[in-house]
């Protein structure tokens, strides 16, 4: 039996009931996140960018809001988190929220499906180079991911004659954002209560993003409600129940492990873009994709120490 797999049983059977919930939460987060891109391109056939971030923010706030009170009211089944400072620290992750999940919004008008949930996967190995430039040491496995993961985007984002779709770049602005959003999530979520923190991030995201669509976008009812399914689905499950899966799952995961699992939202909107929009990729995307996921997965990889004899 090969070394890895040894390794993969090995952690398998380690692995207690909690964990193992863990990881789970996180994978089907990663499948509704990478599922959501297809409802994202949809909904903007009838509404701007702007207002559909701002309707499925407000939506999961108000689905999620219900629970705040559950966990704090007189039929609390569990404590509360001590929750001091939780305005300024919910108002933060609204903000980054906001900038990065536009970013992707706006790009997706100008790349495909496939595309944009790869290039987003690649905030999994800037988190890392996030945390050298705050101080943390990354080793050299972590600088040969990243080169990989360049000369991944480039084979799927820049095509044959060397063109680079215009949404392929705010894509990868989101990206940074994105992994800015992990770091704080991964900070803030032990210190507060997850569901206060979520709610308070929605509302911030999307209050700012109906804000900048009333300036800058024609909102109309006929065209609201035509987008209402695709609403639906990015703001009850991208939004209540998978951004709140994040809070909650992060609390008890290393950084490094969610990430892995989180890559996988790449793969999962290749898929949504397949079943659902026909979307194909060539043989040069698919080894992009390819090299990005292996990027991923050796930016955050830890082989297990030789135990002692």
């Amino acid at each position: 039996m090969s070394p890895v797999a040894t390794e993969l049983i090995g952690y398998l059977r380690g692995m207690n009931r909690s964990a193992l919930r863990t990881d789970l939460l996180m994978l089907l987060t990663a499948a509704i996140w990478g599922s959501t891109f297809v409802a994202q391109q949809m909904g903007m056939d009838t509404v701007g960018p702007f207002t559909y971030t701002g309707a499925r923010m407000l939506l999961g706030a108000a689905l999620v809001a219900p629970l705040w009170w559950w966990r704090g009211g007189p039929f609390a089944s569990v404590p509360l988190v001590p929750s001091q400072g939780v305005l300024g620290a919910g108002a933060l992750l609204g903000l980054v929220l906001f900038i990065a999940i536009n970013l992707q919004q706006v790009g997706l008008l100008g790349t495909s499906v496939s595309n944009a949930g790869f290039i987003t996967g690649l905030y999994v190995v800037l988190v890392p180079v996030l945390m050298r430039l705050g101080g943390a040491a990354v080793s050299r496995q972590v600088w040969v991911a990243v080169t990989v993961a360049t000369l991944g985007m480039y084979l799927l984002s820049v095509k044959a004659d060397a063109t680079i779709a215009p949404g392929d770049w705010l894509q990868l602005g989101g990206a940074l954002m994105w992994a800015v959003h992990m770091l704080l999530v991964g900070h803030l979520a032990r210190r507060h209560d997850p569901l206060r923190l979520s709610v308070l991030q929605y509302l911030v995201a999307g209050v700012l993003s109906m804000l900048v669509a009333l300036n800058r976008e024609t909102i109309t009812l006929d065209g609201v409600l035509q987008a209402s399914g695709a609403i639906a689905w990015g703001g009850i499950l991208s939004i209540g129940v998978a951004y709140t899966l994040q809070v909650i799952a992060q609390r008890d995961a290393l950084a490094s492990h969610a990430a892995v699992i989180y890559s996988s939202e790449g793969l999962f909107s290749a898929i949504g873009g397949w079943v659902m929009l026909n979307e194909q990729l060539a043989l040069r995307g698919w080894l992009g994709a390819l090299l990005i996921c292996a990027a991923m997965v050796l930016a955050q990889w830890q082989p297990a120490e030789p135990k002692a004899k």
